[in-house]
């Protein structure tokens, strides 16, 4: 996990003294709104705290004038707090207000208690610093600005004669703002102050003996701005804004209360915490009675400005990174936040003034479990919204309290940017502006208990370099060039063309190189040697490269051990202007439990299955994917077309499938739970992988998928539509290993000759099953590591019959039915085995090695095989098809004799027979086709050029009239030892 630095410096304070009123709570309200005291008690109390003063005032008194009177204080007092230099602006916002209060009058004195003793105390606050020379000195000085000011000025020195005088001036701020108003109305103005003079009264005197250095900032602002400008008492908690809109009700319109612009202690306290669901309602601009709040949450910084065209406010400091104030505005304006830090100032746009980035239809679509393009949706993206460039952040924790994004881009602290909900959907969302690629990122999650936990994004389509693990941010500028190969690989299906694999580990392959580094030498050497494909070992970001690749963390990501994105592209277009398809290996089955990536990503099981027994791998101490449900299922369909659409892959193997489909995989009975049918099948995984299957090919025609499938279940590659015996529909898959074939193929070759002829079954065997499936014939890197030998270590013998066995092993699997995959270092004899930490033994090819041209002539076969295998139609076009092969003499057990037809759909055919024993077998007769006149050697595993004995035919062999193994016709050879001849028609 990426460590969050040390916050240089404290957080901001309010001005020394201030207090952060208290909000007066339901049981407070409800018993203000029972107490019956007359004013004289209410001014008996008054050395209680003012708060107390104005809530038992406010419910002695519940008239029109005792309304008027705490909301024209409320206002005057809203007045000192924020500072705004275009009076025109707030006047007529005031106006505006005030005329939309026409409503029928209410008596509702209950609800009259909820004008916020916030007012009472600003108030009171108001009336302390009219007493002193700094008020008078503003009064006078905002005088000469305008006929507000003048009359708030002509008014204050009223405040030290009687309360009822008091009262009068308290309700200035209103008459000033509504001046051109009836005469009618002011008398009733006037009215209502002298008959709620003595309350009114009560709360000043109280509150001026309470006047603290919390004063200060009011008296500041009103001498730097003008004292007409109204910024309104704190904001009341929501669930009271009905209270405080019935009160209001029974004010001339003209009188209209301003709402007070701060975040409430509720919203403070979750936002501070990061459990907060919708910071944007709290945060940004919003229209309230008496104009528009903005509120703002920096952290650490000194003040907040609001600037919109020629209009600057500095926004009041309300503590602990909150700042607020009310502009007289009639409507959200274009704004931005001048930010002051300690030695800096910062301007830039709002991040909570913005709508959200994702619609409904994304978010529906994610509840579904049906965005094919989820990676457009969630993560983060560089982008424009609403006209302003940022990064939009979405990541899906449903069971967060609360998400925020930290990075480089605000030193690691998440305080300030906190993410919304959006519905039900469980997705975080945020648009941050000015925050652009190449920063780094991860999620800060409050998880259910309270605790918090710092993840990389699941989506993330950049990552560090490990060890490192933070998230970057990235998009993609790459132009690809490989639209003529796009064009042509839809031809004809994997299984029905030429198709022979060349397996790479790229970190490896030539250790050091770069994704562009490789593009310079791979694509050459692949093509060199014939291969019609690559398959990459997993490229998605892992954390431990022991595991080569195969326990991700980053399913979106390439590797970032070798370049960007954009320069893995840049590889995969170069193998695809070569001629190479490129296949990579894909991993849903599993994750690992690393803490700062998927494992219980918001604090409960999220991509794993809730019950333990069934996320456990018991294998590899991983966690399995929980595929039942919608947005897991969802983030690895989507994954599987990501890689194909966004970095033209042409197919994925899918690995360890098997694990997939059992839900007893690896478990001992009591470890395991069976499906809703009782029977063994993990449902879900079916599912799963058909839904996948069948997504990949309808949206992206060409590629394939190809399944790593170690038992005979059936249907594999079948179309998910056509169910089989067992009641399944197919999986899907376009093809798959045939790991039988590779066991027992290999079994069979690492016997001494002399003993093979007592598993001869072990290669035949796989012509029992072999159009069961559409497969592959692998020799992949499982068999050539731990302590299992490379391939040609695996042959009994010495040297010379150790590179024999090989080439007469790679012509058997390149004439056998199927498709071809082999393991880097294999096709030039390496005698280790492979470490991901030193790649392929490339010395052994030097030419001042003494051996090298052992190595040499086995790579040079496997390039003649490839030639000669994708020249003739005989050997891939039926695969998948029995008309396509035919024994010629499949039980010579006592020879270590195999011999067999390949044919293509017009009948022609190629000859192959492999000796797999250490002698020459002179004049061996086999029977062929009649209707063959000549038949000319095309491959020879032992010709000198390849390293072996040259016992070769030159000369086309025609055949004699002699029926043989069931045949018409028959020819004579000479079998040369541990080796495989091809023959076709002359």
């Amino acid at each position: 996990m990426t460590p969050r630095p040390e916050s240089s410096g404290s957080r901001p304070k309010g001005t020394a003294g201030e207090k952060i009123p208290e909000q007066p709570t339901a049981a407070q309200q409800k018993s203000a709104a029972k107490k019956t005291a007359v004013p004289k008690q209410a001014a008996a109390k008054k050395a209680a705290p003012a708060k107390a003063t104005a809530k038992k005032a406010a419910a002695g008194k519940t008239t029109v004038g005792k309304t008027v009177a705490k909301k024209a204080a409320t206002k005057k007092a809203a007045a000192e707090n924020t500072t705004v230099e275009q009076p025109a602006a707030g006047t007529a916002a005031a106006k505006k207000t005030a005329a939309k209060k026409t409503a029928a009058r209410k008596s509702a004195a209950k609800k009259a208690t909820t004008v916020k003793a916030t007012a009472a105390r600003t108030t009171a606050v108001k009336a302390a610093a009219s007493k002193s020379t700094a008020g008078d000195a503003v009064a006078g000085k905002a005088a000469a600005q305008s006929p507000a000011a003048k009359n708030t000025a002509k008014k204050a020195p009223a405040k030290k004669a009687t309360t009822a005088e008091s009262a009068a001036a308290t309700a200035t701020p209103a008459e000033a703002v509504a001046k051109k108003a009836a005469p009618a109305k002011a008398t009733a103005r006037k009215a209502a102050a002298k008959k709620t003079a003595p309350a009114t009264g009560t709360v000043a005197k109280s509150a001026a003996k309470k006047t603290t250095a919390g004063t200060a900032p009011a008296g500041k602002a009103v001498a730097k701005k003008s004292a007409a400008k109204k910024a309104p008492a704190r904001k009341a908690p929501a669930g009271r804004a009905p209270a405080v809109e019935a009160a209001a009700q029974v004010v001339p319109p003209e009188m209209e209360v301003a709402a007070s612009p701060a975040v409430d202690a509720a919203d403070r306290e979750r936002l501070l915490g990061g459990t907060h669901h919708d910071p944007h309602s709290v945060l940004g601009a919003h229209p309230v009675p008496g104009g528009i709040a903005f509120r703002a949450f920096r952290p650490y910084a000194l003040a907040v400005t609001v600037v919109a065209g020629e209009l600057r406010a500095e926004l009041h400091d309300d503590g602990e990174g909150f700042f607020s104030g009310l502009l007289p505005l009639r409507e959200i304006p274009a704004y931005r936040l001048v930010v002051e830090y300690e030695g800096t100032v910062l301007e830039t746009e709002d991040a909570y003034r913005f709508l959200p980035t994702l619609g409904d239809l994304d978010l529906h679509l994610i509840g579904e479990g049906r965005h094919e393009e989820l990676w457009t949706a969630l993560g983060a993206h560089p982008m424009t919204h609403e006209g302003v460039t940022g990064t939009r952040f979405a990541v899906w924790a449903p069971n967060a309290r609360g998400v925020r994004v930290a990075g480089t881009f605000n030193f690691w602290d998440g305080t300030g940017h906190v993410m919304r909900s959006l519905g039900s959907s469980g997705v975080w969302e945020l648009f941050l502006p000015d925050v652009g690629e190449g920063e780094l990122y991860k999620f800060e999650i409050t998880r259910p208990d309270g605790s918090r936990t710092l993840r990389a994004d699941p989506l993330a389509r950049r990552t560090e370099v490990p060890p490192a693990t933070s998230s970057v941010i990235t998009s993609s500028a790459y132009e690809w060039g490989d639209a003529e190969w796009l064009a042509q690989r839809t031809e004809a299906p994997a299984h029905e063309a030429p198709f022979s694999v060349y397996e790479v580990h790229l970190a490896s392959w030539r250790p050091g190189l770069t994704y562009r580094q490789l593009a310079e030498q791979l694509p050459g050497y692949v093509k060199n040697l014939g291969f019609t494909h690559v398959e990459l070992m997993p490229v998605a970001e892992h954390p431990f490269g022991g595991s080569w690749g195969y326990q991700v963390t980053g399913f979106y990501a390439p590797t970032a051990r070798l370049g960007t994105p954009d320069d893995f592209r840049y590889l995969v277009d170069k193998l695809h202007q070569a001629g190479i398809g490129v296949l990579m290996d894909w991993v849903p089955a599993h994750f690992p439990r690393d803490a700062w990536a998927l494992a219980e990503f918001d604090g409960r099981p999220l991509y794993e299955h809730e019950d333990p027994l069934r996320a456990a791998h018991p294998d590899w101490g991983t966690l399995e994917f929980d595929f039942g449900r919608n947005e897991v299922r969802n983030f690895l369909v989507a994954n599987a077309v990501y890689w194909c659409e966004e970095f033209h892959i042409d197919g994925l193997r899918v690995d360890a499938v098997a694990s997939m489909l059992y839900l007893d995989y690896s478990r001992e009975p009591g470890q395991w739970t069976p499906n809703e049918h009782g029977g063994r099948e993990n449902l879900d995984a079916v599912a799963f992988l058909q839904e996948m299957n069948a997504t990949v090919y309808r949206r992206v025609p060409g590629v394939v998928t190809i399944a790593e499938e170690s038992t005979a279940w059936d249907g594999v590659t079948r179309a998910t539509h056509h169910k089989g015996p067992s009641g399944f529909g197919g999986l899907g898959f376009g093809l798959k290993w045939n790991m039988g074939w590779m066991h027992d193929s290999l079994q069979y070759m690492s016997h001494e000759p002399v003993h093979r002829k007592y598993h001869h079954g072990e290669m035949t065997f796989s012509m029992v099953y072999a159009y069961s499936e559409n497969y592959v014939l692998p020799i992949s890197h499982d068999e050539v590591v731990h302590g299992k030998r490379s391939l040609v270590s695996k042959m009994p013998g010495d040297w010379w019959q150790q590179r024999a066995g090989v080439r007469a092993y790679l012509g058997f699997m390149w004439a056998h039915p199927g498709k071809q995959l082999l393991f880097m270092g294999q096709e030039f004899a390496q005698g280790a085995e492979w470490s991901e930490a030193h790649g392929p033994d490339w010395w052994l090819l030097d030419p001042g090695y003494g051996a090298e041209a052992d190595h040499r002539g086995v790579r040079d076969l496997v390039r003649d095989l490839n030639t000669v295998y994708r020249a003739t139609p005989a050997l891939w076009r039926l695969d998948t098809d029995p008309a396509g092969f035919e024994w010629i003499v499949g039980d010579a057990a006592d020879d270590n004799v195999l011999a067999f037809l390949r044919l293509d759909p017009e009948g022609v055919p190629l000859l192959a027979v492999s000796n797999f024993a250490p002698v020459t077998r002179q004049d061996y007769r086999l029977g062929v086709p009649e209707d063959v006149p000549a038949w000319h050697e095309a491959v020879n595993t032992d010709a000198a050029r390849y390293g072996g004995s040259d016992v070769t035919h030159p000369d086309p062999v025609k055949p004699e009239p002699l029926a043989w193994h069931g045949r018409p016709a028959s020819i004579r050879l000479t079998l040369p030892p541990l080796a495989t001849v091809w023959l076709r028609p002359a």
